[in-house]
């Protein structure tokens, strides 16, 4: 900027060399010219299969079966013998809240009849206390 504001002429930028403007003209391979690599190492024997494990693990699958089968058949009769229970349980309460409601009624109606006399004597006693003080005003 300077030495253009001085000489009025603009400086030339240099051209960018190389690739992505690093400097490096060219990628080379050196690996591509080395000798091959060695073999790889020799291995086990041919694949075999493991039957004995395979028929090990197929048993532990069935015994798993077959012990969810027997949890599931115990559940099954546990929730019918509860739901049995359940239902006479029930029973028995509605048969005892109808004996209950009777005698309910009963004692309820007994009260009443208790009440009824007990209020026809407290009137009898109250004329013969009446008639008793005006017998012994007359003496």
């Amino acid at each position: 900027r300077i030495e253009a504001s001085i000489s009025g002429v603009e400086p030339t930028t240099p051209v960018p060399g190389g690739i992505a403007n690093t400097g490096i003209e060219a990628f080379i391979q050196f690996s591509a010219h080395k000798d091959a690599p060695a073999p790889p190492p020799e291995t086990w024997d041919a694949y075999a299969t493991k039957s004995e494990e395979n028929t090990g693990v197929i048993a532990m699958i069935d015994l798993l079966i077959k012990d969810l089968d027997k949890e599931m058949t115990e559940a099954t009769t546990q929730e019918k013998e509860d739901q049995a229970d359940y239902e006479e349980m029930m029973k028995d309460s509605a048969e005892k809240r109808a004996a209950d409601s009777k005698a309910l009624t009963e004692k309820g109606a007994a009260k009443a009849d208790i009440e009824e006399e007990k209020q026809s004597r407290e009137e009898g006693k109250a004329s013969a206390t009446k008639e008793h003080m005006a017998t012994m005003k007359y003496i």
